[in-house]
């Protein structure tokens, strides 16, 4: 879906809400709930915080929950993130939100929080702890739709360079796995090199620049976000033609995409939105208002294709990522299946 559709069905879903979703309305106004988030070292993280505040701060201030707060590890490590969670437990949080360090380091800490009566919402990085609730993008989806815009435009054949994510995230694990099981439908795709790009400009950037000088010739870059530039300027400085790579919706890979359309290159740029967190926000502070919520919820990627590069552009500012920030009756409205 792309951006403009997106926000119109979005909007759609939202003006018939008050008709069709179900908002809960208990009080939430005395209890807190937090944000445990295991790290923040690229725009995305960096964004998504921001846009967790941009919804919680006012929420609070309007007293529809007690406090909203964010927490980020130091050094995104299970261990870090366990003590997290049990202090917010003790602390007397009665919900957490969970962008978790793996899908299963944490499940032991969440059970036991769950057993203190505390609700627990993951989302971005899963947790698979069957008590939490998972709000879910379809990452693998998003790798196999790397591989057919891929496919179709080599025709087929070609030498693919992967940069994947953070090792060890749920993430990153099912954004390669949706690129591993499509590439089987093409045999003439082969990828040649893989490196971890940590999701951000400057480690894509040395990691592609290392691998560079042992591998044939690129076609095309598939990649998980935060990555695409950093590619694009390590392969320009090896003197290297530009491959077809596949951008993250950052301003910077949106700005740099712009310049090279003016010569006729063409690419396509996804991701989740970083306003992910709102919407994770707003489906815990539901719960808590006694809404019954399935354990699993799906949300879509955000795609910005060559149509809206401009437009949208011209609304993302330097540093931040194209974005979808959530209401309470846009995310009851995708809850209730009105969207």
């Amino acid at each position: 879906m792309t951006m403009t559709r997106l926000a119109v069905a979005l909007c759609i879903a939202a003006a018939s809400a008050g008709a069709s979703a179900q908002v809960a309305t208990g009080d939430t106004s005395s209890q807190k709930l937090a944000l445990s988030n295991n790290y923040a070292g690229n725009s995305w993280r960096q964004q998504m915080l921001k846009s967790w505040a941009s919804v919680a701060d006012p929420a609070v201030k309007q007293k529809v929950v007690a406090a909203a707060p964010s927490f980020t590890t130091a050094e995104s490590q299970a261990t870090e993130q366990v003590q997290q969670i049990q202090n917010l437990v003790l602390q007397g949080y009665k919900a957490i939100v969970v962008d978790a360090v793996s899908p299963t380091a944490l499940n032991g800490v969440i059970k036991q929080a769950c057993g203190a009566g505390v609700t627990v919402v993951s989302f971005d990085g899963i947790a698979t702890e069957p008590c939490a609730y998972r709000i879910a993008v379809d990452f693998q989806g998003m790798g196999r739709m790397q591989v057919d815009y891929l496919a179709k435009r080599l025709n087929g054949k070609g030498n693919l360079l992967e940069i994947r994510g953070l090792a060890g995230v749920s993430v990153d694990d099912e954004i390669h796995q949706g690129v591993v099981e499509q590439l089987k439908k093409y045999p003439g795709l082969k990828i040649v090199g893989s490196v971890h790009g940590d999701w951000t400009q400057t480690v894509a950037q040395k990691q592609v620049a290392g691998i560079l000088p042992t591998l044939p010739q690129i076609d095309g870059v598939v990649t998980q976000g935060g990555d695409g530039f950093g590619a694009a300027q390590a392969i320009k400085t090896a003197g290297r033609p530009t491959p077809i790579i596949i951008l993250g919706n950052r301003q910077e890979e949106l700005a740099w995409w712009a310049d090279q359309k003016k010569s006729g290159y063409q690419t396509m740029s996804v991701t989740i939105p970083p306003g992910a967190s709102t919407f994770a926000f707003w489906v815990t502070q539901q719960i808590l208002a006694g809404k019954k919520v399935p354990h699993d919820i799906r949300m879509p990627v955000l795609e910005v294709k060559p149509e809206e590069l401009d437009a949208v552009l011209a609304r993302t500012p330097a540093g931040a990522l194209a974005n979808k920030e959530y209401t309470r009756d846009e995310v009851v409205a995708v809850i209730d299946g009105k969207k």
